[in-house]
């Protein structure tokens, strides 16, 4: 179990790898243009221009973490890293995120997406970085089992690594199905764990680090700082603080 857990821990450095350039072209736009993130300064000339796009485009890739996730896991789960398995995770993502819409969900399942509800929250927010991580999973084994797979003559096209992308799709239908039940129950239980340990406080940032800690060694650190760094459950620190906010206006002390 550990070596598994170390293996996904292992692949989801891909894409985190690219928070850093994000950092750093968001730093610098806010250096140059701050009035961007809300904050007092110029609104026109070249310095807030040039921000301006700095800060878009840092923001296009946190804005988009999910979607990193997803294939980055893909390929990083996958044997030989094969660029195939990304594709397959791609194909997980785009299916789980559109069949589990609030917009698809309240048409095929009214009783379970019904506005200012939970459960409209938890589907509103389903293109979330553990969906991506989830999806990067199921694209990086059905490469791994499928890779090989030979049809018959008539379907000779599809054998091989273009069935992947196929069989995802399949499985992707299944896992959707499943979690059209089971999505609102995690999304509650992670809202709870959130929201009681920014109800701690200090104690509960030390028993957040603690946490963060303890999961160094599978890797599985960055799954857990996604609940609070990104917007998963509502929470979005960083989003908070790279727009401008305080504590006032959330609820929990922004940045930290």
């Amino acid at each position: 179990m550990m070596k598994h857990l170390q293996k996904l821990g292992k692949a989801l450095m891909l894409p985190v790898a690219c928070l850093p350039i994000c950092g750093i072209l968001m730093g610098l736009g806010y250096a140059l243009a701050p009035a961007v993130m809300g904050a007092a300064g110029a609104t026109e000339g070249f310095a807030y221009v040039l921000g301006f796009f700095l800060i878009k485009a840092g923001g296009a890739l946190i804005d988009n973490m999910a979607i990193l996730f997803a294939i980055g896991v893909a390929v990083g789960l996958a044997d030989n890293n094969d660029g195939t398995a990304g594709l397959a995770g791609l194909v997980s993502w785009l299916m789980m995120t559109n069949l589990l819409s609030t917009g698809v969900v309240s048409v095929i399942a009214p009783a379970l997406c019904q506005p200012d509800t939970t459960n409209w929250v938890a589907f509103s927010k389903i293109a979330n970085p553990f969906i991506g991580i989830l999806a990067g999973i199921i694209g990086a084994i059905c490469y791994n089992k499928f890779k090989g797979t030979k049809l018959p003559d008539v379907l000779a096209f599809f054998s091989g690594k273009r069935a992947v992308a196929i069989v995802t799709a399949v499985v992707t239908i299944i896992v959707s199905a499943i979690l059209l039940f089971v999505w609102p129950i995690v999304f509650g239980v992670l809202v709870s764990i959130g929201q009681a340990i920014v109800g701690l406080d200090a104690i509960g940032a030390g028993l957040y680090a603690f946490l963060n800690r303890l999961l160094i060694p599978t890797g599985l650190h960055h799954a857990l700082n996604n609940v609070f760094w990104f917007d998963t459950i509502g929470l979005g620190d960083l989003t908070a603080y790279w727009g401008g906010l305080t504590a006032a206006d959330t609820g929990w002390s922004v940045g930290m």
